[in-house]
């Protein structure tokens, strides 16, 4: 479970590393996927850190 966790935060880190630049460079109806992939990536980095944190977090 760890090891998902920290992919969860690498691939996180890497959307919002990929996504904050390219908002302000892709054209207007691309841009808005590039935000969307922020959201995301903010929100998986997130799940992550819980999941490394608090692993049993999710087991009924």
């Amino acid at each position: 479970m760890t090891f998902i966790a920290i992919a969860l935060i690498i691939c996180g880190i890497g959307g919002v590393v990929w996504g904050l630049p390219a908002m302000h460079r892709l054209r207007k109806p691309f841009d808005i996927l590039a935000a969307l992939m922020v959201l995301a990536g903010v929100v998986a980095a997130l799940l992550g850190c819980l999941l490394a944190a608090v692993p049993g977090f999710f087991a009924g």
